[in-house]
This record gives C-alpha cells, structure tokens and sequence, in this order.
C-alpha cells in the first residue's frame, strides 16, 4: 500500500485528486493539506511514502519552499509536484528542489497513478510535454546554472504582467490583493535595477516569462 499525502489550497481540486486516488486499491490517502506550512507539519506526522504538492499554495510558503523543507527533514518521501505550469524556470526550479516527479493537473487519472508508482519505486517521473533531450539536459545542468535570484511568487507576477494582467488581475489569479501585487513589482525592480513597468515588461519578455 502506497501511502499519500495531497497537498493543494483548492479544496474540490484536492477532494477530486483524493477521490481519483480512492479507485486505486495500492493507493491511500493518508492525509491532505491547504498550505505549505500545513504540509510540512502533516509530512512529520503521517509520514507518508508519496506527497503531492501543489506549486502555488497561498500563505508565503510556496510548494517548492515546502519541498526543500520536507525533504531535509524526511529523506525517504517522494514528492511530485502538480501544477498547471509547464513552463521551463518552473520545471528548473522543481528540479532544483530535487522533487521527484512533475505532472500537469490537466494530466490523465493513469498519469497521477503511473507517477506515483514510479516514485515509489525509485524513478523519476516528469511528464511535462517537453521533448526527452531537452528534459535530459535540463537534469544534466542541474546546479550548474545561475540561481535566480525572484522568488516562485515574484517569478508568478512577473510571468502575468508580461501576459498583460492588471494588478487587480494578478491578485485575483493569486488569491492575493492588489496591495501585495504592487509590493511585489516593488521588489522586483528593485532586485532587477528596473525603473519602471515598461522595463520590466521588456525584461520579463527577454527572460521568457510568458
């Protein structure tokens, strides 16, 4: 029996993820969590073979944070990542953590269910749609490359507002305010040396964020 713990701060998501898993006689759902802070604290107490932790949890600790965190503190759990990016910071930046597997939440019930064996059995498993050679090259440089220095939260807004998403937008996408979004642009340019919006546009379009 395949222990797991579901980690996402939308509650149908989760129940229709904890529901899926059920028709599974190998899989159980041990446990299930809204943030990161309560995943950490749910990982150390129900000690669970396989975690599946949604990237974009609210309350400051994002799921890659809560993935490092995990995992210096519990070297046996596998831990998949689940999210609807697909693009290749995000992909980087799971691998980076040393999560062991990746899935897009629009991903078949037999994607969800073949990861979570693999895992289990010692593999890795991203499944992201991107071509086999890119993917062995991105593990290949695996800390060779620069750190970035924005966070998964800052990455996120910079990543809408080259989309062209009003701050009101942005907080909206983010269960987040307005006030926080503009905070966040704050230190943005300010770690990037931008003066204005424009610049970071500019910026965010060169540096793929999109």
């Amino acid at each position: 029996m395949i222990r797991v713990l579901v980690v996402d701060d939308h509650v149908l998501i989760r129940k229709g993820i904890v529901l899926l898993l059920e028709n599974y006689k190998d899989v159980e759902v041990v446990g299930e969590a809204g943030d990161g802070a309560e995943a950490i604290t749910q990982a150390i107490s129900l000690d669970p073979d396989v975690i599946l932790m949604d990237v974009s949890i609210p309350n400051g600790l994002d799921g890659f944070t809560a993935t490092q965190e995990i995992l210096k503190q519990m070297s046996n759990v596998k831990i998949i990542m689940l999210t609807m990016h697909n693009e290749v910071a995000y992909i980087q930046k799971a691998i980076a953590v040393e999560a062991h597997g990746y899935i897009l939440k629009n991903s078949q019930g037999g994607v969800l269910y073949e990861a979570i064996h693999a895992v289990y059995s010692g593999r890795i498993y991203y499944n992201v749609g991107i071509p086999k050679e890119q993917m062995n090259k991105l593990f290949a440089h695996k800390g060779q490359e620069d750190k970035c220095i924005l966070t998964v939260r800052e990455q996120e807004i910079m990543r809408l507002t080259v989309l062209g998403y009003t701050n009101v937008q942005i907080a909206e996408q983010l269960y987040i305010s307005s006030k926080t979004v503009e905070n966040h642009k704050s230190n943005i340019m300010q770690k990037l040396d931008l003066s204005n919006k424009a610049e970071l546009i500019q910026y965010g379009l060169a540096n793929n964020y999109m």
